[in-house]
């Protein structure tokens, strides 16, 4: 039996492995053990520990943990995330490296994945899985050609990133700039904030192809597929609200000065296509509808991230609260005079049929939305003040 090793946080060494831990008893041991065995062939003699970075196992995991000489990180506040960011923080490590603790990496790539983010001066080194061998069975169909992939190739996208894996969960980071980076994330989406994180910082980030293994057939995932990929979604979209300001911005405005053309000049027929009767206002007006609920996202997106923001999306923002309530009000009161009106004008027909869709279509799209803007501005301001 291996005695127990503690190493104060204080020391500082070439490199700390962290495995995330929560009721792991069936492979923790093997997963240690790879490392070590591995990290031991460095020829310079690499200094390093392991943590456990415990979630609150109730099963053998700390007791295994000790008994292969790893430090046991004790982290009360639930999930993936948590557990991580408690590990890697306690690290005395000049570079971090973590991987899941269930068999499923290629733990023989931790030296070279090492190395090669010390030989590149890297602030980050990803073992990606899409660009090594998948064994069968080892990630879900959705996972491999659908989840990852969309995921990547939208962080690529928005931050300039040159990834081929965003979900690795095998990756070495040097702890000075994680530590820069603030990360919050409890979840399963810490994985998306390292990466976005780190992109925005203009980070040196490297890969090196390593692989997935299947893990023990009775092991118990904690990931959640539909759960866990929104969380990155949502976490990935909240560093780009410049993307609903603009969308929603444009989407509104140009939706509106069509339908009121729409009202001016009535049905046209253009090469055979007749545009501008019923049919085209009320997708007109859905289009404005949801234009402005992406605006409003973008203010809270804003409100709860920071991020430059436009001139008058800023103005909108930081909107008077006195404006505001008369936005409210006016809004209110408009729109009930219309139903009034409408009502009256029905009456008067003897509770016929009535011939105001034109004019009512160009008055829903302008009055519902203003309605959500003003809404949706309310919320807005609750939230600064939460």
């Amino acid at each position: 039996m291996l005695v127990p090793i503690t190493w104060p946080c204080f020391c500082s060494m070439d490199l700390t492995f962290v495995f995330p831990c929560l009721n792991e008893e069936n492979t923790l041991g093997d997963c240690v053990r790879a490392v070590r065995n591995v990290l031991d062939c460095a020829a310079s003699g690499l200094e390093y520990e392991i943590v456990v970075a415990d979630n609150g196992s109730s099963d053998r995991s700390v007791e295994i943990a000790r008994e292969m000489g790893a430090r046991v990180i004790k982290v009360d506040q639930r999930g993936y995330g948590a557990a991580l960011n408690g590990g890697i923080k306690e690290a005395a490590g000049r570079y971090v490296m973590f991987a899941d603790a269930d068999a499923t990496y290629c733990y023989e790539d931790a030296l070279d994945l090492y190395e090669r983010a010390v030989k590149q001066g890297a602030d980050m080194a990803i073992a990606s899985r899409m660009t090594g061998n998948i064994e069968g069975g080892a990630m879900p169909f959705l996972h491999r050609h659908l989840g990852t992939p969309v995921l990547t190739a939208l962080i690529n996208r928005l931050f300039g990133g040159h990834l081929s894996d965003c979900n690795s969960g095998f990756r070495c980071i040097l702890k000075a700039a994680y530590d820069r980076w603030n990360i919050r994330s409890t979840g399963m989406e810490f994985a998306s904030e390292l990466l976005i994180k780190a992109l925005k910082d203009k980070a040196v980030i490297v890969e090196i192809s390593s692989g997935l293994r299947c893990g023990p057939a009775d092991r118990l995932a904690h990931l959640r597929t539909w759960r866990d990929g929104m969380r990155h979604l949502l976490f990935i979209i909240s560093e780009r609200p410049q993307i609903f300001e603009f969308s929603g911005l444009m989407l509104a405005v140009m939706s509106t000065l069509l339908q009121i053309l729409a009202f001016i000049v009535g049905p046209v027929n253009i090469l055979g296509l007749n545009i501008f009767d019923l049919h085209s206002k009320i997708i007109l007006l859905l289009s404005g509808l949801a234009g402005v609920q992406f605006y409003v996202f973008s203010c809270v997106l804003y409100v709860k991230g920071g991020g430059s923001a436009r001139r008058v999306t800023r103005k909108v923002i930081d909107l008077d609260e006195g404006a505001l309530f008369f936005l409210l009000i006016i809004s209110l009161f408009v729109q009930a005079m219309v139903v009034a009106v409408i009502f009256v004008m029905w009456m008067w027909s003897g509770f016929g049929g009535l011939d105001m869709l034109n004019s009512l279509v160009l008055a829903g799209h302008l009055l519902s939305g203003l309605g959500v803007l003003a809404i949706g501005l309310l919320g807005v301001h609750v939230l600064k003040r939460i």
